[in-house]
């Protein structure tokens, strides 16, 4: 990316930032239905109007992009978003903040409020859209186990300051019980 956007506006920073949020409930509309919500994440960083959509034209291109996901949420098109399940929303805030290819994508703490099933199948998600996508991603986490088995870079904060900058390779070599030891 190479720019400097802290004191830039939101709408200007969206065009390279994207964030998947701790709670489901925050990175979608829920009176709007997935299709409506995927087609305001159509034109993510970019200029936005009033004017109509025609959802028959979009619904091809957003029922392919929701069939990867693999949730049954290609069925539930013409859905309002409340009415999903919280792991289907947090889906669809993850297809919604990788529809346009952001530079970083903000993951913040993005499975803490699911149950641990639900969970698995997000991380494995997530997993697969940046690989797949080949995204830089910053993921926040409290898992421990998550924050050793994904992503090729770990940072250790403690006190809102960098305690361990692990590279993959240090990482891999760690047990649970070693990562644990970094916060006594």
């Amino acid at each position: 990316m190479g720019k400097d956007v802290t004191n830039k506006s939101p709408q200007f920073r969206s065009k390279y930032l994207a964030r998947v949020f701790q709670d489901p409930k925050m990175g979608t509309a829920p009176r709007m239905t997935v299709l409506e919500n995927l087609a305001v994440a159509r034109k993510r960083g970019q200029t936005r109007s009033l004017k109509l959509i025609h959802p028959k034209k979009l619904s091809n291109v957003f029922v392919e992009k929701a069939i990867k996901i693999g949730n049954g949420l290609e069925e539930q098109l013409n859905t309002p978003t409340g009415n999903l399940s919280g792991g289907q929303r947090q889906a669809l805030s993850l297809l919604m903040a990788t529809f346009q290819k952001p530079d970083l994508l903000l993951l913040d703490e993005h499975t803490a409020a699911l149950d641990p099933k639900t969970t698995l199948a997000i991380m494995a998600l997530t997993q697969k859209v940046i690989v797949e996508e080949k995204l830089t991603a910053l993921m926040i986490t409290h898992q421990m186990e998550d924050a050793l088995k994904f992503g090729n870079r770990l940072l250790v904060m403690k006190n809102g300051k960098i305690v361990k900058d692990l590279k993959s390779s240090e990482k891999m070599k760690m047990k649970i019980e070693d990562f644990y030891r970094i916060f006594e």
